[in-house]
């Protein structure tokens, strides 16, 4: 249920942003450290989360949507340990915690950023339950979804967000 919506962006940038309540499933996933991690739990909170989705082999939204995560937390610096940014691979069969060590590093990220894969089924519900499914790895969009801590809604940016209008989302979240 959507109830706010607004075009933003910069020089050209365009997205669709709403705010959206989504019922979090409770399921186990699995991070790139191979520990098994309650969903949940991981979108705990104590913190603004950003999350999104991809899939490593991904060629075209992947890398720009995983570019603008360490992009966020690059601007954000020493302020970066006060966010959860948590990716959830589209393509458990192929994105085992090995690789999604691999594609950390590719991103030099830390700690703040967790990925995460788990059963097709999980993966399902909860790209069901943020109303992200699209049936097939390769016709995804560009999603990105913010929190703020204690929020139970979620800022929703559909497409493509520019570091500096992220920042701004990001800061609209800090912002009582």
């Amino acid at each position: 249920m959507a109830w706010a919506a607004a075009t933003r962006g910069e020089e050209g940038a365009s997205y669709r942003r709403t705010v959206t309540r989504y019922e979090v499933p409770d399921v186990a996933l699995v991070n790139q450290d191979g520990a098994r991690v309650r969903l949940p739990s991981a979108l705990a909170a104590d913190k603004p989360v950003v999350l999104s989705f991809f899939f490593s082999t991904c060629t075209t939204v992947c890398p720009i949507l995983s570019a603008s995560s360490s992009a966020l937390l690059e601007t954000l610096g020493a302020e970066s340990s006060e966010v959860r940014v948590v990716s959830i691979a589209t393509d458990p069969d192929h994105d085992t915690p090995e690789v999604l060590r691999s594609y950390r590093k590719r991103f030099d990220a830390g700690p703040e950023w967790e990925l995460l894969t788990g059963s097709r089924e999980d993966i399902d519900r909860v790209l069901r339950a943020f109303h992200a499914y699209s049936g097939n790895k390769a016709t995804h969009r560009p999603l990105t979804l913010l929190r703020a801590p204690g929020g139970d809604s979620w800022v929703r940016i559909d497409g493509l967000i520019r570091n500096s209008d992220l920042v701004a989302e990001y800061r609209g979240l800090r912002t009582p």
